[in-house]
């Protein structure tokens, strides 16, 4: 499966939280391949609440969202978010806009949280740079 996410973004996620820390370019594509399948599962879950209510779009709520931020709040672009969110549903369903923002709230949010992990462990390690093995070791910990 190819990653629909653009790699800079997630990039700019990690080196918020990586101080003086470097980030390699395998660190961001594992966090973006998580954060896809992160969100592709999300959307399974959404589309299951959605067609539970006879709807065919999915909405913010569907995501568990009461409140979504505004776009201009977010690093993650949504068009990707939108790809994303489709890999694993059936074409019948909508994304509205709401939900295309709330999930990418909801995935900025999980990013932040692994790369902070990602970068104790590097610092753990006691490397100067962020590499996927701290993405994946991260979730060999906690999953």
């Amino acid at each position: 499966m190819s990653v629909e996410l653009p790699f800079a973004p997630v990039d700019a996620i990690i080196r918020q939280n990586a101080g003086e820390l470097r980030v390699s370019a395998g660190a961001a594509e594992a966090l973006a391949r998580r954060i896809q399948d992160h969100g592709a599962e999300l959307a399974i879950d959404a589309a299951d609440r959605a067609t539970a209510d006879g709807r065919k779009t999915l909405m913010a709520e569907d995501f568990g969202v009461q409140q979504v931020v505004g776009r201009d709040e977010l690093l993650l672009p949504i068009a990707p978010i939108d790809r994303i969110a489709r890999l694993r549903i059936d074409d019948r369903y909508r994304v509205a806009m709401d939900a295309r923002i709330a999930l990418a709230d909801i995935l900025e949010d999980y990013a932040v949280n692994v790369a902070g992990a990602a970068v104790k462990l590097a610092h753990h390690a006691d490397r100067r740079t962020v590499q996927s093995e701290d993405i994946e070791t991260y979730f060999s910990l906690f999953e």
